[in-house]
Parts: C-alpha cells; sequence; structure tokens
C-alpha cells in the first residue's frame, strides 16, 4: 500500500511539473521570434504589457531614429516652398511622386541622368530627415536632406555642392545607432578592404526596448505566466545599475566621434563594460576637441555639475520613455531640482524668467564642426546646431 502511494505521489509531482513546463513551453512558443537570436523577443511583445510606455515612446526620437519610408505621400508636406535643389544653372535634383513611390531624381541641362527611391529614413525630424535607397545588399544616402529649421531641401551632410552624389555608402556602423540590429556580412577582399552586404529583411529600425533594457525573452514568459508578479524579472532595471554602467548603456550611441570601435555595439547589453567595444582615439579629429554632434557623455563627464556629484547621470534629466523633446521648461526644473540657492546677476534677472530656461544659458546650442549644410543660391556652409551637454557658465551670461 505504501508503494502505490509512493508512486501516486511521484506521479502527481511528474504530473505538475509537465504542467508548469508545458505552460512555459506554451508561453514560450506563442512569443515572436527575434533575429537577433532566441534570449529575443522584439518590441511588440513588450507593448502587450507596457501600453503606456508605447504610447511615449513611439513620438521619441529614440524610437523614430530610423524607419522605412511607407506613407510615401507624407514626403509632399517636407517641402513647403519648392521640391527642386538647383546646384548650378546645369544640374538639379528634383523630389518627385512616381508610380513606385517618391524619388530624388537628377537632371544636367533638362535630362535626367538619375533616380533613387526614398527607401529609408534617419532622424526624428527635430532637426532633419536624411534619406537612403537600397541597391541590392548596399545602403546609400540620398543627396538631399530636409532641414526642419529651413523648412526645405538642402545638400546632405558629408555632400558638396559641386555636384548631386549618389553612391555614398552607409554602413552597419551607422546603424549600430540608428537602429537596433542588421544582420550584416563581411569579406575580407584584400589585406586591408573588406566588404560589406546588409540583409534588409534583416534590419530592426530605431532604437527599441531590448536595445536599452537587454533580451527580454525570458522576463516576457515569466511574467505572461505570473501576471500577478508585479516585481520585474530577468530585465535590466536601470536604478540597479552603478554611474558608470548607466553612463555606458547610453554611451554605446552618445559618446562622441572620436572613437575606435573594436567589435559591433549591436552585442552590448546594459551592465557590459563600455570600453570592451570602444577606444578612444585621441590622436584623430576630436579627440580633444569634442565635437557636439553625439558626444554627449563626455561633455557631461567634463561638467561640473557632474564632477561633484556622485550619482549624476543622464537619466538625472533624461527619461527615454518620455516625449518631452524640446521642452525647456520641463527641463529647467530639473536643474533647479539642484540649483535651488543659486544666485543670478540683475543683469541675467533682467533677460527675463530663469525658472523656465535654464538651459539656452548653461547648454547653449552649438555650430557642429562634423555636420553642416548647404542651402541652394547660397555660397556659404550653414551650421548645424546642437545642444552642448557641456553644462557651464558660459561667457557670455558671466556678467
Amino acid at each position: 500500500m505504501e508503494g502505490i502511494k509512493r508512486i501516486l505521489v511521484i506521479l502527481g509531482a511528474i504530473a505538475i511539473i509537465i504542467i508548469i513546463l508545458s505552460r512555459c513551453m506554451n508561453a514560450a512558443d506563442a512569443l515572436p521570434k527575434d533575429i537577433r537570436g532566441e534570449a529575443y523577443t522584439g518590441a511588440a511583445t513588450c507593448v502587450k504589457c507596457h501600453q503606456e510606455i508605447k504610447q511615449s515612446f513611439a513620438h521619441n526620437a529614440h524610437g523614430l531614429t530610423s524607419k522605412p519610408v511607407h506613407d510615401q505621400e507624407l514626403l509632399k508636406v517636407f517641402a513647403r516652398d519648392s521640391n527642386v535643389f538647383n546646384f548650378d544653372m546645369h544640374q538639379k535634383v528634383v523630389i518627385e511622386k512616381r508610380t513606385a513611390g517618391v524619388f530624388q531624381v537628377a537632371y544636367v541641362d533638362g535630362k535626367e541622368v538619375r533616380a533613387e527611391k526614398f527607401d529609408m529614413v534617419f532622424g526624428s525630424g527635430e532637426k532633419a530627415y536624411t534619406y537612403a535607397y537600397w541597391k541590392g545588399k548596399k545602403l546609400y544616402e540620398l543627396p538631399l536632406s530636409y532641414f526642419s529649421e529651413i523648412r526645405n531641401w538642402a545638400i546632405s551632410p558629408g555632400f558638396t555642392k559641386q555636384t548631386f552624389y549618389y553612391d555614398r555608402p552607409i554602413g552597419s556602423r551607422c546603424l549600430e545607432c540608428h537602429a537596433s540590429y542588421v544582420d550584416k556580412k563581411v569579406t575580407q577582399t584584400s589585406g586591408i578592404t573588406t566588404d560589406e552586404e546588409m540583409e534588409r529583411g534583416a534590419l530592426l529600425y530605431g532604437i527599441d526596448c531590448e536595445r536599452c533594457h537587454g533580451p527580454g525573452r525570458q522576463h516576457a514568459v515569466f511574467h505572461l505566466e505570473n501576471p500577478a508578479e508585479k516585481t520585474a524579472k530577468f530585465i535590466t532595471i536601470f536604478k540597479t545599475l552603478s554611474r558608470k554602467q548607466k553612463m555606458d548603456a547610453c554611451g554605446v550611441c552618445h559618446s562622441g566621434n572620436a572613437l575606435v570601435a573594436q567589435k559591433s555595439v549591436f552585442g552590448f547589453t546594459p551592465g557590459d563594460n563600455l570600453d570592451d567595444y570602444y577606444t578612444q582615439d585621441f590622436v584623430g579629429f576630436g579627440g580633444g576637441n569634442p565635437d557636439v554632434h553625439g558626444n554627449q557623455t563626455n561633455m557631461l563627464m567634463g561638467s561640473n555639475c557632474y564632477r561633484k556629484s556622485k550619482n549624476m547621470t543622464c537619466q538625472s534629466c533624461h527619461n527615454t520613455h518620455e516625449n518631452i523633446k524640446g521642452n525647456l521648461a520641463v527641463y529647467s526644473q530639473r536643474c533647479i531640482s539642484c540649483h535651488q540657492s543659486t544666485k543670478h546677476s540683475e543683469l541675467t534677472l533682467a533677460k527675463g524668467s530663469i525658472s523656465t530656461n535654464c538651459i539656452d544659458c548653461h547648454m547653449p546650442k552649438e555650430s557642429s564642426k562634423l555636420i553642416t549644410f548647404q542651402q541652394a543660391g547660397k555660397d556659404d556652409l550653414s551650421p548645424y546646431l546642437l545642444r552642448s551637454h557641456h553644462i557651464a557658465i558660459y561667457p557670455d551670461i558671466s556678467k
């Protein structure tokens, strides 16, 4: 009799284990696959439980940093004045709507010589939209970008006004900060040169949840099976990271251009040491004089606000789930939360309410040394202004 009871207990335990495992397997099997590997599940899974974050992040610069061009009709509203950019009296590029989509079409003396379609857009549009087209397994930058400041087209960054140019490649290194993943194949063509091919169908646009929080499949399976558990499991929680780990997580894409990549940062997960992925190039351009473009972490770390604080990080002012880009009043309140006793001179006070705009004085916009743009009919390059993250008392407000 005892033997029968023991067998029944063992069978019951096995049954329970089978039920639990089957539930987990069913939950895991129900989740979509992700091209990054079995540990990932994709943003579509994340939003099932995080709808509120989704609504805000959908309009956030991180999520919009790249996307495919689907609605071609939207391109019409970008250029309110003209869809024609004249390089000179002989050469021009025209934005044209055709049956297959919208194209940038080059003409020489009225004759069409090149036409490429808008396939992909880079940028959230706060400053600009830069476009690209696919040719086989290679991505190329289109000659015209749309700049929000002038509400018109201008020559894309990296191009010159002398002539239109369609063959400037965009490699996976660019996508490492403007996308969440792309499948690539690198072939050694000689002792020092390589050829890279990228799979258009294996490109994850924008910066998604798992790019910042790490692989989330185990997290999703656990919480789908345990909906009553409200403490996040098996996912990176930023408040648990050290200060360096927090800065490294942002520094993947915001630590500047004077870096040499040791390996692809697509493999970086929060908590990793960024020094394992990048080395600083102090000899090359920007090493001793960092450019304002993409160099937010290093500029912040050089500020007294950062150096005199024990816990200030990017997250002290930024929440990537929010959509408050350009809201200087909100950011100013975050300055005041640490600088309540700061006194200003009468001259400064006379300029207006300082409680709603600390930013323009202490984090002014500066011209990028790496990016400029050329407007039609103008010989001089127009500056590309970006917000400095070196918080300081600048000369024009020191009185």
